[in-house]
């Protein structure tokens, strides 16, 4: 397996195949707290070979950084299926995020398991603005 896409964003879509992707980011900027970002969402696209057909376990956590958890985790169990003459193929996922509220300023960690197993780790920093 092989993650082409990890990206949190303002927001994505999945349509026919296609995985669209508007404002990918990595930081929020707040003069207070809590900072609440209304709307954002997580872009998932990731490429399975011939033998990783079948069901797989997806979970995303978005952590501070002392390792709690800010949402509860985003868990899913997709079916991956392709053509059986295709070398591979590729599951696009979105998770579209309501209201996510941030208490404190500093780092977070949007960490992606699949069956499991860590597989990507994505940065998120609240910053305080200046303005």
């Amino acid at each position: 397996m092989y993650i082409e896409v990890m990206s949190l964003c303002d927001a994505a879509t999945e349509a026919q195949g296609k995985l669209n992707i508007l404002g990918t980011f990595d930081t929020i900027f707040s003069q207070k707290l809590p900072a609440v970002c209304s709307h954002c969402a997580v872009a998932l696209r990731v490429r399975f070979s011939r033998i990783e057909k079948g069901e797989h376990k997806i979970k995303l956590n978005l952590v501070d950084e002392d390792g709690k958890p800010i949402l509860p985790s985003l868990e899913t169990s997709p079916k991956v299926d392709f053509p059986a003459d295709f070398d591979s193929g590729v599951m696009n996922l979105v998770l579209q995020i309501q209201g996510l509220k941030l208490e404190k300023f500093g780092r977070y960690s949007l960490d992606l398991a699949i069956d499991g197993r860590q597989e990507a780790s994505l940065p998120l920093y609240l910053r305080q603005s200046q303005t």
